[in-house]
């Protein structure tokens, strides 16, 4: 994912887009430690439309700070689909923000699988829609990333709010 040289920095970008639709964020970082937080309040401002950035690394933490189900947990382990999803939609329904984000990965350098390699993430975007109107949704995406390990939880972050400025603007 590169960034041109004449654009601003994705943190920027999704802090504008998002000031420019009147919504919110809050996030559920796991592999990325605090840096999607991070880079968002790098930002001048940001508090207009950032709430919070809950750093849910251990089971324990996905379970009692967002609401992940143990099911979930024990059925497909902290980095997969149904886990993502519910980190996103439970950071965006305890802040009542408008949007919520999360990462569950692998930044290596070990812990990869053949199935799941050091690299791999989901990505949950979660909206809420307005009750009563079916608005409300929450996807995630995988992907693979290569490098080192803060190589990789840079590129996941990045990642994540270019995902997040794409489901605004849609």
């Amino acid at each position: 994912m590169r960034e041109f040289a004449s654009e601003p920095p994705i943190e920027v970008r999704v802090g504008d887009t998002l000031r420019d639709a009147g919504e919110t964020v809050a996030v559920a970082e796991s592999c990325t430690g605090g840096l999607i937080g991070s880079l968002l309040t790098d930002v001048p401002g940001s508090s207009d439309y950032f709430d919070r950035s809950l750093v849910t690394y251990s089971y324990d933490a996905k379970l009692t700070a967002l609401g992940v189900s143990r099911e979930s947990l024990d059925d497909h382990g902290a980095v997969s689909e149904p886990v993502a999803r519910e980190m996103a939609a439970g950071v965006r329904d305890t802040s009542g923000t408008d949007w919520g984000v999360s990462t569950t990965g692998i930044a290596g350098p070990e812990g990869g699988t053949a199935e799941k390699p050091v690299g791999t993430v989901y990505i949950g975007v979660a909206y809420r829609g307005e009750w009563g109107t079916g608005a409300s949704y929450t996807r995630v995406d995988r992907f693979e990333f290569d490098g080192s390990r803060t190589e990789i939880k840079e590129q996941i972050a990045r990642r994540a709010l270019e995902t997040l400025r794409e489901a605004v603007e849609e």
